[in-house]
Parts: structure tokens; sequence; C-alpha cells
């Protein structure tokens, strides 16, 4: 066989079939496993075939092939280029949303706090304060804040405006799933909380909040996550409240109450603004 695709698609065909066809009766789960072990075989194994069966063809030309085989088997989508464009727009997607997501929070968060002495600001604005030096916090608030600002850890910062005197005094993440990265992002929260910041984190679809490993990831209270990881968690899906865990309306109204307490808390009493402190 000369087409070079079409011999790799029957050979991963082939071998996807009878790697998968072991799997009859066994339960959704393990059917789910087994569909991926039958796709690495069939990938592993197409090409080498595939190496093996045109020596005088790149081995990246018979990979893309084989990529495109993969990606047909399990969407039905078989032209290259509009593989590009469907990629491409995925990732532009989760880039523009989640920045999006930032944008909406901080809008609805400063509608809230409107007559308050509390601003949201997103990571940039916090960056420009920094490189202009108008924050009034301790010199080690705006090394840490600066370290924070280069790692692109928090994606909002709360700030208060006390007559002519500017102080940062809490990080929040914004994630548009819990799911998203949320081992990784419960650490700097962590930290932040060390350094007697205020770390929230809000969250648009929190369904993943009904399971006990997420809420023991806010809360925590068990052998895997001892201490809570955000001083609360703000969910727009109707999540019941539990513990640090809080459903946020439109309104923001709860959000800025914490926050008015939060900054309360910082400016009188910072000593005791660890990760034990919660809001009313």
């Amino acid at each position: 066989m000369d087409n070079i695709k079409e011999y790799c698609r029957e050979v991963y065909n082939k071998t996807y079939q009878e790697k998968f066809a072991k799997s009859r009766g066994a339960s959704a789960k393990n059917v789910e496993k087994a569909e991926h072990e039958a796709q690495k075989e069939a990938i592993k194994t197409s090409i080498i075939e595939g190496m093996r069966h045109f020596p005088d063809v790149s081995a990246e030309k018979i990979w893309n092939d084989i990529y495109e085989i993969h990606v047909h088997q399990k969407s039905g989508v078989d032209n290259a280029q509009t593989i590009k464009d469907v990629i491409s727009a995925d990732q532009s997607w989760k880039k523009s949303s989640g920045h999006a997501f930032e944008e909406m929070v901080k809008s609805l968060a400063n509608n809230a706090l409107k007559g308050t002495k509390i601003e949201i600001l997103l990571q940039r604005d916090l960056n420009t304060m920094l490189k202009a030096d108008e924050l009034n916090n301790e010199p080690r608030d705006k090394s840490w804040l600066r370290e924070q600002v280069k790692g692109n850890v928090f994606d909002l910062y709360a700030i208060m405006r006390l007559k002519k005197e500017i102080f940062c005094f809490g990080c929040m993440q914004c994630k548009t799933s819990i799911r998203d990265r949320v081992t990784r992002d419960r650490e700097p929260s962590i930290h932040a909380m060390q350094s007697f910041f205020w770390s929230i984190a809000i969250v648009l679809d929190g369904r993943f909040l009904q399971m006990p490993k997420f809420i023991a990831m806010v809360n925590g209270g068990t052998n895997e996550f001892r201490e809570n990881g955000w001083h609360g968690m703000y969910v727009f899906t109707d999540e019941k409240d539990s513990g640090r865990i809080y459903h946020v309306d439109l309104d923001m109204k709860i959000l800025k109450d914490h926050a008015i307490q939060a900054s309360k808390q910082w400016l009188q009493q910072r000593q005791w603004f660890n990760n034990d402190w919660k809001a009313d």
C-alpha cells in the first residue's frame, strides 16, 4: 500500500479494535480505561509499522498522519486544517474567556464596593502601582507582591484608599471551574495567608464542590488537607454555603461584606490575619 496515511489508518484501526474488543462487558469506568489503553496501543503500533513500511518517509510526517487519524477516530473530523482551526479556536477561548471572567469579577465587585474605601484591581493595574511606588505597604509586602505579579500567581488584588495612603491587603484567584489547576492554586493561596494577606477565590462553575475532596481543599480538616486553602471561596453556581464556601450573586453582597471585614482586620490586627481568620 503506497498511501502512507491509509496504511497507518488501517494499522491504527485494526490495533485499536483488537485491543478494545477485550473490554466487552466491562463497567463504564473500565471501558473508558480500556479505550485509553487501546488508543495508546494503536498509536504506538501504527508509528512503528509506518516507519518500518516507509523507511524513506520522515517520522514527523508519519506521526502527523497518525495524529489526524486519531482525531478523526475520536471526532469524525478528518481534515488537517480544520483540526488546526478548531484547536486554535479552543486555545483562543481558554485565553480570552479567562480574562473576560477576571474583568467581569472586577466590574461586579467594584460596583458592589462603591462608597467604600476598597477597590479591586487587575494584576496589570497593581503592577503599574508597584512600578510607580504608589503603595504604602511595608517594603517586605511590596517585594512579595512583585514576586506574585512576576509569576502571574493571582488574577485580582484588593486595595484600600485611606486619605493619601493606598494599601494592598488582598489577593484573588478567578476560576471558571473549580477543577482547573485547583491543586496548584491552593499552595500560593496558603502562602498569601501566611504572609498575612486576605486570600480568596471566585469560581464560575463550582459543581466539583459537591465532592468531599474539593470541599476539603477549601475548608481543610482532613488528613490530606489539614488546613484551609483560602479564607473564602465564592461560587456563582447554586452551591450551599459550607464552611468557607459561599454562594455569590451578581450583586456580590457577601463578597463586599467580607472584603470590609478583611480590610479592618488587616489594618487593626494583622498579626492575627493568618489562615485561621474567617469572615462572619
